[in-house]
């Protein structure tokens, strides 16, 4: 059986295919909301209305790649986090569209959420499939979280810690679009902070597995101000956050020692994160871009692995 997965987030328009007999992802595709120059987003307006119109042409598109005919169960994510409260109006577009594919075949739906769209990505990126019903660890760090998670499965999640202020994907962008780069601003980040071969002594603000980083943002505008290189600037800032990131994950261990520990979200698809964190903890898992960015390919999962258990 297939499952087809819709997800329509604050970056991107995507839809992926899943094969639960194979146990592999067919195809997926994805779009980026168009931003203007300078701008830090989009009103929800306008996403809900670029989502709108994305979605014919997307899917389509992912027509040309699997045999729509066979889906089984279609997944959307419905709104961004598992908790009370959550709701943003960019989710509606994915629900309508994965409404109307499923009525139309008479189709089951699975409403889930982006964030446990992003963790089933990473878990099955990091090529275990025992993650899926076992506790681990899990850090979803975006545009929009920068939360720390224990997982019992991609149903059960618990927060242990976040940001109480500023989001690590924010600090970012912010940076990215002060630079003259594109809305989202990460990959360019990333990738002239892996130019700098200049040392970085970053500083966090953690206090056992809560953190800040509204001072971030700060120290980066200081720092060009000193005339530091872009480069240089962007090396601190994604070390920053790697160094918080380490500081909570030793704390979530010491807590709940022995569990494996697993990077979810655009922010971690970043090479210098990675390696900065796992020259320091090598267990840690980091999952290729395709499964760290936005997407629905973690939506398709969870659609066929809900309707093969009947759920």
């Amino acid at each position: 059986m297939l499952s087809l997965g819709f997800d329509t987030s604050n970056y991107a328009t995507s839809l992926a295919v899943f094969d639960t007999e194979t146990g592999e992802v067919v195809c997926d595709t994805k779009q980026l909301l168009p931003v203007k120059p300078g701008q830090l987003g989009l009103r929800q307006s306008e996403v809900l209305f670029r989502h709108t119109a994305a979605l014919p042409a997307l899917l389509s598109r992912l027509a040309g790649r699997a045999d729509l005919t066979r889906i089984g169960a279609v997944g959307v994510s419905a709104r961004p986090r598992p908790a009370e409260g959550s709701y943003m109006p960019c989710f509606l577009a994915g629900l309508s569209a994965a409404h109307a594919f499923a009525a139309a075949r008479g189709l089951p739906v699975i409403e889930t959420t982006h964030q446990q769209g992003h963790i089933a990505a990473a878990l099955y990126a990091a090529g275990k499939p025992e993650l899926f019903s076992a506790p681990v660890l899990v850090f979803h760090i975006s545009g929009g979280t920068t939360d720390l998670i224990l997982c019992d499965t991609p149903a059960r999640l618990t927060l242990l810690g976040s940001s109480g202020d500023l989001y690590a994907g924010q600090a970012v962008d912010r940076l990215g679009v002060r630079l003259g780069f594109g809305f989202p601003a990460g990959p360019a980040v990333s990738a002239l902070a892996a130019e700098c071969g200049e040392p970085v002594t970053p500083k966090a603000s953690v206090r056992g597995m809560q953190c800040s980083l509204s001072g971030l943002e700060n120290q980066c505008d200081a720092l060009l101000r000193q005339g530091k290189s872009p480069a240089l600037v962007c090396k601190y800032c994604l070390c920053c956050i790697a160094e918080t990131l380490l500081r909570m994950t030793r704390a979530a261990l010491k807590a709940h020692p022995g569990l494996p520990v697993v990077c979810a979200g655009g922010v971690m698809s970043s090479d210098v994160i990675r390696e900065y964190v796992q020259a320091r903890l090598p267990s840690v898992h980091f999952v290729p871009g395709r499964f760290s960015g936005d997407n629905a390919i973690g939506v398709a999962i969870l659609a066929g692995m809900t309707a093969q258990r009947g759920g």
